[in-house]
């Protein structure tokens, strides 16, 4: 089993239950790591017979600019549409983290981790 990870992809979205949030928007952080087998395009050396992280690139984008009210909600339709598109994703784990949330105290960020397996 191989192991893609994308770290720290940076979007600007309006997720949050402030009226505020969906306003003016934060910083965002995205990680996801992957697991498949990649056995087959280690010796095909095809971007076809791999898991392509430009496509899991994308999903995070696109599914960030979707507002949403909780974190917990887009972590999940991200891993939704990573196992809907890429068959050769076996196990995957995505981080959603507001930078510097409006929580009333000096946080840098907050998390919400969520996993899914085929």
């Amino acid at each position: 089993m191989g192991k893609i990870t994308l770290k720290n992809i940076k979007v600007f979205s309006y997720h949050g239950c402030l009226d505020e949030e969906g306003k003016i928007g934060s910083n965002y952080r995205v990680d996801l790591m992957v697991k498949g087998n990649l056995t087959h395009s280690a010796q095909t050396d095809s971007l076809s017979d791999t898991i392509d992280y430009v496509h899991l690139n994308k999903i995070v984008k696109e599914e960030m600019a979707i507002r949403t009210k909780l974190l917990e909600t887009v972590a999940d339709r991200i891993l939704n549409r990573i196992f809907k598109e890429l068959e050769l994703v076996e196990k995957a784990r995505v981080d959603v983290s507001k930078i510097n949330p409006p929580i009333g105290g000096d946080v840098g960020m907050v998390t919400v981790s969520s996993s899914k397996s085929r």
